[in-house]
């Protein structure tokens, strides 16, 4: 028989890395809470939260891990392996002697999960020996990981929807539902992707002064933007327009689960077909690398008599600097990489983001393009309408690093027609 080391109890302190350097339980006043112990759901995100004991300053409203700066699990939690060593494990036992160096590296480390769907990355069990094993092996990687369907995802296609090339390991369906700022979005992993690093500007958008405005989304996928605008920044109503039809019907499902169908028309197609004309109060083109295809019919569907506001998406690309760029809009993105809920899902509570003032620390070759976008609108209106319009850049944000030197940027571009003098 395989010989065992028998794990030793070992008591064990976490906590988020924002406490850590500040953290010294000798002669502090941090004490045990009598009042949450056991197995809960986090009030947040409803997920589940093992039973530990938690250490904190006296605050009778944590009810959760991530509200609580300090965890403190016991020899109980210490004895338990993380998902990574149990799968790790469960097939090299599966494997025996066949067992090696090699296969392990060939075994993922991280997932992305979706309640009950666990999506491999595409480098992961790529050895010749995996598919001689067979349906075996799925169950395996399922049981070890607590999932009924597995996925694999490859690489995008390029197809002009993005669409991605998963393949479905186990179960019947890729069909998800996917909870980001308290809005519930529902896709087919298969059929559609979940962009999780444009958080920033949903959680932007959510928080835009939108009451009773008309919004058209040119672009909009499964929701990414639409369901934001509609669910907190209480749009009056949405025009959401998508050509990939999984998509659209990722849409329409996700429009149901918040409530919010009575508010949106859906139009499939493409949109330079769009037949809508002078509607918009604001307008999102959310495509990168560039929307530019869509500036002709954002203009057209702006409101003519009293104009809008256009949310223009697109890579720019930036000259390399000595320093790295640290805008507060990136450096918020880089601290919400680090926070996690209690299912290991990144988590951005929008209180604590840290606002960008407008014209700070802007890149110059973000300015020159805002400034060429805003009188290309600019030349497109007035040609449209027949009369002189103004166009003013009201921001520009930075969403996330697209690529080495390429940013992708939000330009707000406040629209207006001159009035008669």
């Amino acid at each position: 028989m395989e010989a065992r080391d028998t794990p030793i109890p070992v008591p064990a302190l976490a906590t988020e890395p924002r406490f850590a350097q500040c953290l010294s339980l000798a002669g502090s006043s941090w004490k045990r809470s009598s009042s949450w112990t056991g197995t809960t759901s986090c009030r947040r995100c409803q997920g589940a939260v093992w039973p530990c004991l938690c250490w904190r300053r006296s605050s009778p409203s944590c009810g959760c891990p991530r509200r609580c700066p300090v965890n403190w699990s016991g020899s109980r939690a210490a004895r338990r392996q993380t998902p990574a060593q149990k799968l790790r494990d469960e097939l090299r036992r599966l494997l025996g002697e066949s067992w090696s160096e090699e296969l392990e590296r060939d075994v993922p480390h991280a997932w992305q999960r979706h309640k009950d769907l666990v999506l491999l990355s595409e480098d992961s069990f790529k050895a010749a020996v995996w598919e001689k094993l067979g349906p075996v092996l799925w169950e395996t990687v399922a049981s070890a990981l607590g999932a009924q369907r597995l996925a694999r995802r490859g690489r995008v296609l390029p197809d002009g929807m993005r669409s991605p090339r998963v393949t479905l390991l186990l179960g019947q369906d890729g069909w998800v539902e996917h909870v980001d700022n308290g809005i519930r979005y529902t896709f087919d992993v298969t059929k559609c992707m979940f962009s999780p690093g444009n958080i920033t500007e949903k959680l932007r958008v959510a928080s835009l002064p939108c009451s009773g405005e008309v919004l058209v989304d040119l672009y909009a996928g499964i929701g990414y933007f639409t369901l934001p605008y509609l669910v907190h920044a209480a749009a009056a109503f949405a025009h959401a327009c998508e050509w990939n039809s999984h998509a659209v019907e990722a849409l329409r499902r996700s429009l149901v689960l918040n409530g919010v169908q009575d508010r949106c028309c859906v139009h499939h197609g493409d949109n330079r077909q769009l037949e809508l004309r002078d509607v918009a109060d604001r307008v999102n083109l959310g495509l990168i690398p560039s929307s530019e295809e869509g500036w002709p019919v954002a203009c057209r569907v702006l409101k003519k008599g009293t104009g809008g506001i256009l949310h223009i998406h697109h890579n720019v690309e930036t000259l390399p600097t000595m320093a790295p760029l640290q805008t507060p809009v990136l450096l918020a993105e880089q601290a919400s990489l680090e926070g996690k809920d209690c299912n290991g899902e990144a988590w951005h509570p929008m209180e604590d983001r840290e606002k960008e003032t407008q014209g700070a620390r802007i890149r110059p070759e973000w300015q020159r393009w805002a400034e060429a976008t805003a009188a290309r609108i600019r030349g497109l209106l007035a040609e449209l309408h027949g009369q002189p319009w103004h166009t003013s850049i009201l921001h520009i944000e930075a969403v996330k690093s697209y690529a080495p030197h390429v940013h992708h940027l939000v330009l707000d571009l406040e629209c207006r027609p001159t009035l008669p003098t």
